[in-house]
């Protein structure tokens, strides 16, 4: 029986299957949290630009009573209120009830403070708690809050991504006569099966969106090659002005991205999908737990 006919007919007695299996289990545990993170992140960010718009901060008014602090007066209360930080800039507005701006600065991070221009009280930040609440999701997701550093950790955790959707499509693969059962959801079945048919239904019919984030995580994170691959098949012409077939492609590789090119219906289908990979892990986990950790804890005790 050749490679192809056993992979068909029995994959589950195929030794690559068995390696790829082990490669599969053990990269998904390895980065499973990181996944989780960045989907449940990427999912809501699908949203940011609405979220931002909804807590957009407005303008912060106080009572008008008596002479306004200087700016040298306000820069020392806010020194005072924050003195682990350096007061950067001071910024006044010409209506005399709005609040003044401060800019502080700490480690290289700026936040922007409002304070009473008559009495010098702190009145907290100038943009609400959502609002920087979507941007810290934002970092979260494109640098893992570190930076350019977490930010090639970033691509490294989208090439393990990548690789667990090809394992796992090759692993998926239960047969020629069983195939139909591993695409749907056994309700009816015991709890093992159950999560069996959960990760594997999931598996199949997200497949595609899953490769897809990798590889554009992937893109994202490190243009520089497939700039280059782009620049070799189609050399970049300084006489026309006309865009590149491959810039498109790689125009779309970034916006597919983030599912915004359809509006809400994209969107929505992105943030749902968007929740695939942290369903997976835990079924994966699961089993995990029940094919390797239960025997050997089992084992241990007799």
């Amino acid at each position: 029986m050749t490679l192809w006919r056993q992979y068909v007919s029995h994959p589950q007695a195929l030794w690559l299957r068995r390696a790829l299996f082990q490669v599969h289990l053990w990269s998904g545990i390895t980065v499973g949290l990181y996944i989780v993170v960045v989907s449940v992140s990427g999912s809501v960010l699908v949203y940011r630009s609405e979220l931002r718009q909804t807590f957009e901060p407005e303008p912060r008014f106080v009572v008008v009573s008596g002479a306004r602090m200087s700016t040298d007066a306000l820069t020392e209360a806010a020194q005072s209120a924050y003195p682990e930080h350096t007061v950067s800039r001071v910024v006044e507005r010409d209506n005399p009830s709005r609040a003044v701006t401060v800019t502080l600065v700490r480690d290289g991070k700026i936040q922007q403070m409002l304070f009473n221009p008559y009495s010098g009280a702190d009145l907290g930040h100038r943009l609400p708690l959502p609002y920087r609440l979507t941007t810290w999701l934002l970092d979260l997701h494109d640098n893992l809050l570190y930076g350019e550093t977490g930010r090639a950790v970033n691509g490294v955790g989208a090439m393990l991504l990548t690789l667990l959707s090809i394992t796992g499509a090759f692993i998926w693969w239960p047969g020629i006569q069983n195939w139909r059962r591993s695409v749907s959801i056994d309700l009816t079945s015991n709890w093992r099966r159950l999560n069996w048919t959960v990760h594997s239904a999931t598996g199949f019919w997200t497949l595609a969106f899953v490769f897809m984030w990798g590889i554009t995580g992937i893109y994202l994170t490190f243009p520089q090659p497939f700039q280059a691959v782009a620049d070799f098949v189609e050399p970049f012409d300084e006489t026309s002005f006309e865009p590149r077939v491959s810039d498109t492609v790689m125009y779309w590789i970034a916006y597919v991205h983030f599912g915004r090119f359809a509006g809400w219906p994209s969107k929505m289908l992105w943030f749902v999908l968007g929740l695939a990979p942290p369903v997976m892990f835990v079924t994966g986990a699961l089993m995990w737990w029940n094919r390797v950790l239960r025997p050997q804890n089992q084992s241990s005790q007799k």
